[in-house]
């Protein structure tokens, strides 16, 4: 039996059980919205919910946008497939919040931003602001697209829906929520979808514990003698992308990217009322996120172990499916409705508040309409979270055609997520002042992965690069700040130190 043949066969063994599960938690979805949104009077209070947000309601948040599809689907496929070294990730991702907390926070506090882009005008002038956010809109809709498949091609499994469909209807409801609640109903169900994620990955593990013959002992046998329990890979390879120092290096400045210098993750940290409650809130999430990966790791791992156990089951023709492909035929009722429940929450927590805080305050508001009242604003910012909506689905629609979409999201953030990094960089450990010259090494950056990455998967001219994807972000942010760096020497430019 094929994966499609096993969604015809088990779409409709959800339950009503199930159907309570899912229509309770978007009902509590929609509560928060309808709350949240009601008292929208302008910008600051849609994109930064007035810096009312309790630090441990914004870590959790920051959790859930941290973790979303990619670690509900794509971790346990992971798992699954390969072994724990994905971990390895977390080591070089925990050491950039702590470096985030006490050197980018500071900055962007201290000139009171609404996106993280206005401190590259504070610091360089409006054509590095510009820039950032354009590089932004570019690196949040591809990761943000893949993402969006993920979760979207998980229910469609579950619910036997067509993926067009599911696209539609999830973004539609992403949209409407966002639009009207604003951040704070993103901060807030955000806090609400991770306690959902935690119970959903312990509620696997418990009920894969109870099928597997033999209990946990039997379980870390057969994982180990498959392969799948290596966390550790420390050969002295540049080529091979995931081994320790690769992987470390990678998190870590892909960290400092995504956590640093992108506005869907850090818009989370700045509705908080201080710069010490941010930092607070941004070193919890190590705290938060750790047993959640690991919990998804443990999860893959069982289901190696399931269907070892059981090697006549039917299994996806697609790996990154397996999760679904489980739910749908093997979960009781309830927890079939708890898994979906989780992946769907997943869905909707969307990039589509920072999406449109970005355009507004970066590009809207400077250069398309400056002095408009902030009811005009607030209009906008809402026609824009349908703009990037609609813009997502066309994103998510050709990555079906992926497989191993977990490194795929990693690796489209590595093409732009250097060069924004390493601006960002020049202008925080640095005095140094540039502007368009900052433009020009962002793009060479960018440039220069893109090619770098082609030549590392399909060569160019029979030559293939013998370096593994995972340091390309380092590359790439060296590339940014050294060229900046370099375009600085040949005149300052008009422009104020960051550091005061």
């Amino acid at each position: 039996m094929n994966d499609t043949e096993a969604v015809q066969s088990f779409a409709g063994a959800l339950g009503w059980l199930d159907f309570a599960v899912v229509a309770g938690a978007i009902g509590v979805l929609l509560v928060i919205a309808y709350l949240s949104g009601r008292r929208e009077k302008d910008t600051q209070d849609f994109f930064l919910g007035e810096r009312r947000v309790p630090s441990v309601i914004a870590s959790l948040s920051f959790v859930a946008t941290e973790i979303s599809a990619m670690t509900i689907a794509a971790v346990p496929a992971a798992g699954y497939r390969e072994n724990w070294q994905y971990l390895q990730f977390f080591i070089g991702s925990a050491a950039a919040k702590v470096l985030i907390a006490f050197l980018f926070i500071p900055a962007f506090y201290k000139y009171k931003c609404t996106t993280v882009y206005e401190f590259l005008r504070h610091r360089f002038g409006p054509e590095t602001q510009y820039a950032g956010s354009v590089f932004f809109f570019i690196t949040r809709l591809l990761a943000s697209g893949v993402r969006l498949f993920v979760a979207c091609s998980a229910v469609s499994i579950i619910l036997g829906w067509p993926l067009d469909r599911t696209l539609v209807l999830f973004t539609a409801v992403s949209t409407a929520f966002i639009a009207y609640g604003g951040i704070k109903a993103v901060v807030w169900t955000g806090a609400f979808e991770t306690t959902v994620f935690f119970v959903a990955a312990f509620a696997l593990i418990g009920y894969l514990l109870a099928q597997v013959s033999g209990g946990l002992p039997e379980a870390w046998r057969l994982a180990a003698e498959g392969g799948r329990l290596s966390l550790f890979n420390v050969a002295p390879s540049v080529s091979d992308p995931k081994t320790l120092w690769g992987a470390s290096a990678n998190a870590f400045f892909v960290g400092l990217a995504v956590f640093g210098t992108d506005q869907e993750l850090m818009q989370r940290l700045l509705t908080v009322q201080s710069r010490r409650s941010s930092q607070k809130a941004l070193i919890g999430t190590i705290l938060a996120t750790l047993p959640l990966v690991v919990a998804y790791l443990a999860v893959g791992t069982l289901l190696y172990v399931f269907y070892q156990q059981n090697p006549a089951l039917p299994r996806p023709d697609n790996s990154d499916k397996i999760l679904s492909h489980f739910t749908v035929q093997a979960l009781p009722f309830g927890l079939k409705g708890l898994v979906l429940a989780a992946i769907i929450l997943a869905s909707i927590d969307s990039p589509l508040n920072s999406l449109a805080s970005s355009f507004v305050t970066d590009i809207y508001r400077p250069l398309i309409r400056k002095g408009a009242s902030e009811r005009h604003y607030l209009w906008v910012s809402r026609i824009g979270v349908v703009g990037f909506g609609i813009l997502l689905i066309m994103v998510a629609w050709p990555c079906q055609r992926l497989e191993g979409i977990l490194w795929v999201g990693l690796q489209v953030f590595t093409v732009t997520g250097g060069a924004t990094l390493g601006v960002f960089l020049l202008g925080l450990v640095t005095r140094r002042v540039v502007n368009r010259g900052n433009i020009v090494a962002m793009v060479a950056s960018s440039l220069a992965m893109v090619a770098a990455i082609y030549a590392s998967e399909a060569g160019l001219a029979g030559w293939k690069l013998r370096i593994g994807w995972t340091w390309l972000i380092v590359i790439g942010t060296a590339i940014t700040f050294g060229l900046g760096y370099l375009l600085s020497l040949s005149g300052r430019e008009a422009g104020s130190d960051a550091r005061g």
